[in-house]
């Protein structure tokens, strides 16, 4: 049960009953829970939504509201503060029932139709096929899973994709860098790779593997002849590589498409044409690049996509004056793909050196599906590592840099995943080593893991002694009422406000926002637990006081409950004793 959906709903079917008004005029009205939950548990601002409308003071509106809703039955108290908000306090049987549904949920709990069903499509990762994945990819990589998880919990259909670029100077240069390793397995002594090549050492192994199938038939081989087997070869291998990483983190796509595939089947010129035909291209000169002088800019013509039509600073050449395509055509074709497969939203994770890329495909996608798709880009910016409080420097140029099986060996999948999630996308991150090895509540995958931790030990320790047998459904028989004092009611809000947290993080493609709350409901749980070293009245388990403790052990199961269906929606799972 997402409470403050369903209360808001209450509210505003009160307030089209009573007022002349219409559904779109309520549809700003919000309904928060409070920071300060001491001004009651929860908060809206009905009052000064529809003060224009009715023409009144937010104060008047107020009142006449709180006479309204006050006669609802779930409502305790309403009251006016500030300059208009509406302040509620629920009455307690609303969070006891809760308890209750969590217990019969479990997992499901937090599970929505907000997203009925609709399709989908989320490409993330799409790391060129050139070499493992590093730091940065990791980051899009975890960011784009969770949020995957995410939309599928609140009812959304999700394609997970990644896009191969396997078309061009890249994996051109792969295939040579392949061909000098392939040479060296071949017994050739081989003292530098090229300048502009891949000298990375990780594709000796690809060399090794190209000669136990090939032998030495290719040593003397034109290039010609050579150049598409190896290509071929180092792509099929990069990938693999690749998939075997992501596999790491427990991350796998549904759909691999390919740039290649799209330029031999002809869905690049198909798409072309359609655009042409729809009047969305021209022939046209571009001006010089910023830095470059007119007189020494040799003016061709290319043919462009009219972008700046659909929101675009200037528009964009797709045909080079060679009759070769720029980048840009084959993604527009790609994106026309997606939208032929059925897929009128579309998700891109992309890297921050990507960032000037966007307007011109978002502006692709609106004009060659008609305005009927949509799609939205979601920025990760970089990941700095740190060790001892210094910043690990790396060079991908050089091939020094740290791979995603790195930092996964090293700190586990786990605390890799938490911590690229720990902030928003859009925000720098830190990465560091030595917190995330820290069993102290600074670590916050072992802060939450904790929380987990000791709410699976209370459960072994009363079954062991027999008290109760938790899975039974004994827990479901609770007395509730006996959750009266306000520490019990203050940890029942905090798992009241998961479903809404994770609808939040839905809408706004926030992942950060689980990680966030997960540090939040264990600190309360640990803060909760505490209270029993001070008083033992209020220790979870009291054997002197059965009823308590199984009305105690309800509510941290709804603890447990939420934190493991958290976890796992960042990938994770809930650990049942720490190591």
């Amino acid at each position: 049960m997402n409470i403050i959906n369903y209360y808001r709903d209450k509210i505003k079917e009160i307030l089209l009953k009573e007022f002349d008004i219409e559904e779109s005029d309520l549809k700003n009205i919000s309904l928060e829970f409070p920071k300060d939950s001491s001004l009651g548990d929860l908060s809206t601002n009905a009052s000064m939504v529809l003060s224009g409308k009715l023409k009144k003071s937010p104060q008047e509106i107020a009142s006449i509201i709180i006479n309204l809703i006050g006669k609802y039955p779930d409502f305790e108290k309403v009251q006016i503060a500030g300059k208009g908000f509406i302040n509620i306090n629920l009455k307690k049987n609303i969070w006891w029932d809760l308890l209750s549904k969590i217990l019969k949920k479990k997992d499901k709990y937090g599970d929505s139709n907000y997203g009925k069903n609709e399709k989908i499509n989320l490409e993330y990762v799409s790391a060129n096929p050139t070499g493992p994945l590093h730091v940065g990819h990791t980051r899009g990589a975890v960011f784009g899973d969770t949020l995957s998880n995410i939309l599928k919990k609140v009812g959304y259909s999700v394609c997970k994709e990644y896009y191969i670029n396997d078309s061009g100077e890249q994996v051109d240069k792969l295939a040579q860098s392949v061909f000098f390793r392939y040479r060296e397995a071949c017994g050739e002594r081989i003292e530098d790779i090229p300048e502009g090549l891949y000298p990375g050492d990780y594709l000796k192994p690809v060399g090794v593997d190209l000669k136990n199938q090939y032998q030495e038939t290719l040593i003397n081989a034109k290039k010609e002849y050579w150049l598409p087997i190896v290509k071929d070869f180092s792509i099929n291998s990069m990938l693999n590589l690749i998939k075997n990483d992501l596999n790491l983190l427990g991350i796998n796509h549904d759909i691999f498409t390919s740039e290649n595939k799209l330029l031999n089947d002809g869905l690049v010129e198909k798409v072309f044409k359609e655009m042409d035909k729809s009047n969305l291209l021209y022939e046209g000169e571009t001006p010089p690049p910023k830095g470059v002088l007119k007189s020494d800019w040799s003016k061709k013509k290319h043919i462009l996509f009219k972008s700046k039509n659909f929101g675009d600073d200037e528009d964009r050449v797709v045909k080079k004056h060679d009759g070769s395509w720029t980048y840009f055509m084959p993604d527009i074709a790609y994106h026309k793909d997606k939208y032929n497969r059925g897929f009128n939203k579309m998700i891109n994770i992309w890297g921050a050196d990507h960032s000037g890329y966007i307007s011109r495909v978002t502006s692709a996608v609106d004009a060659v599906t008609n305005s009927k798709s949509t799609l939205e880009v979601k920025i990760c910016q970089l990941v700095r590592l740190m060790r001892g409080g210094n910043i690990v420097k790396m060079s991908k140029r050089s091939a020094n840099f740290i791979t995603l099986r790195d930092l996964v060996e090293e700190v586990g999948s786990d605390a890799v995943r938490f911590m690229m999630v720990i902030r928003k996308n859009d925000a720098p991150l830190d990465f560091d080593y030595d917190l995330v090895k820290e069993q102290t509540r600074d670590n916050p995958i072992f802060y939450v893991q904790y929380a987990h931790a000791r709410i699976c030990s209370v459960i072994r320790k009363v079954e062991d002694e027999g008290l109760f047998l938790v899975n039974d459904g004994t827990i479901l028989e609770s007395n509730f009422t006996l959750l009266s004092n306000s520490d019990d009611i203050e940890l029942i809000k905090v798992i009241s406000s998961f479903p809404k947290i994770i609808e939040q993080a839905a809408i706004y493609k926030e992942p950060h926002r689980v990680a966030f709350y997960l540090r939040d409901i264990a600190s309360s749980f640990h803060s909760y637990w505490n209270l029993g070293n001070e008083n033992n009245n209020l220790k979870v388990v009291n054997i002197n006081n059965l009823e308590e403790t199984k009305a105690r052990l309800a509510l941290i199961i709804s603890v447990g409950i939420t934190i493991s269906e958290g976890l796992r929606l960042l990938g994770i799972k809930a650990l049942e004793e720490l190591r």
